[in-house]
């Protein structure tokens, strides 16, 4: 018997509505009917975006469970993304940042039912971050599409943030999932079928929101369990600064090339069971 489609689960920020609109229209197109999303909207953010985010989503027929504002402490996600799973109840549940847009190897539904069939209660990711072609923080224009303003794919988050790539993109429901959705206790997604999670964060405005999160987490502000974010925001806004602004895609550590939503890139499987087992905590070296 067929499996259910997986619940769609995510927090969303304030991001531009035509980044919505892509992001909801790239997951029913994978077969996802159900979409449990909440809004938090930190309190910089003005109430004309705001309107204009629940305006879209009732657009695209999405009706969302809550929105909150204030503080994004490190623990709202978390608390946030823990209620709308206990409201989607038994069966998977999708977990995607409304700027990951994940991309399988085989149709969803296969997917699903492979980790049924295998015995796995979770399907991992890896990160591929996407950025424009001449690694400017640009803007994007919803009628040429993300692939045409972010054409090139590559390792950003751990090989310069030293963060942590690995995403868990499927869970079953009461499988406990770490905050970021980066990994969960006791359970461990199989290897040789990982999931491309394209990010698309590097776009107009993020060295600001950047800016913003140093800032807040510096002061206490915002609250946080571990430097680790503050740290990886930090490591992107000195590379810029080094580099005119811009992320050096010629450096060969981020192995950028021109990928797509079409088509898994060229030896996936190989590449990102490299990096999703060998992959460790950073250790300070003083040196990027």
């Amino acid at each position: 018997m067929p499996s259910m489609p997986p619940t769609l689960i995510a927090v969303v920020g304030p991001v531009e509505p035509p980044l919505l609109a892509a992001w909801v229209r790239h997951y029913r197109w994978l077969g996802v009917e159900r979409f449990l999303i909440a809004f938090h909207f930190p309190d910089h953010v003005p109430d004309l975006r705001r309107h204009e985010l629940q305006a879209a989503a009732r657009e695209l027929d999405i009706t969302p469970t809550g929105t909150s504002s204030g503080p994004w402490h490190e623990h709202t996600n978390t608390r946030l993304r823990e209620a709308l799973r206990h409201r989607a109840g038994p069966g998977w549940h999708l977990l995607a940042d409304a700027d990951e847009f994940q991309q399988y190897p085989a149709p969803l539904a296969e997917v699903i039912a492979q980790a049924d069939k295998s015995g796995h209660r979770v399907v991992g990711g890896l990160m591929l971050d996407r950025v424009a072609a001449n690694g400017r923080m640009t803007g994007w224009r919803a009628e040429g599409g993300l692939d045409l303003a972010y054409p090139l794919g590559g390792h950003l988050t751990h090989r310069l943030l030293h963060g942590d790539p690995r995403k868990i993109v499927l869970a079953r429901h009461g499988v406990s999932v770490a905050s970021g959705n980066h990994r969960t206790s006791g359970h461990r997604p199989d290897a040789d079928r990982i999931c491309a999670v394209h990010h698309f964060k590097w776009r107009s405005g993020i060295l600001e929101d950047l800016r913003r999160r140093v800032q807040h987490f510096t002061s206490g502000t915002w609250q946080e369990h571990t430097p680790a974010v503050r740290d990886e925001a930090g490591r992107l806004l000195a590379h810029v600064g080094r580099h005119g602004g811009v992320i050096n895609i010629s450096d060969p550590r981020f192995a950028f090339r021109r990928v797509s939503l079409a088509r898994m890139p060229f030896g996936w499987a190989a590449e990102a069971r490299s990096i999703f087992t060998t992959w460790r905590p950073y250790a300070h070296t003083g040196q990027e």
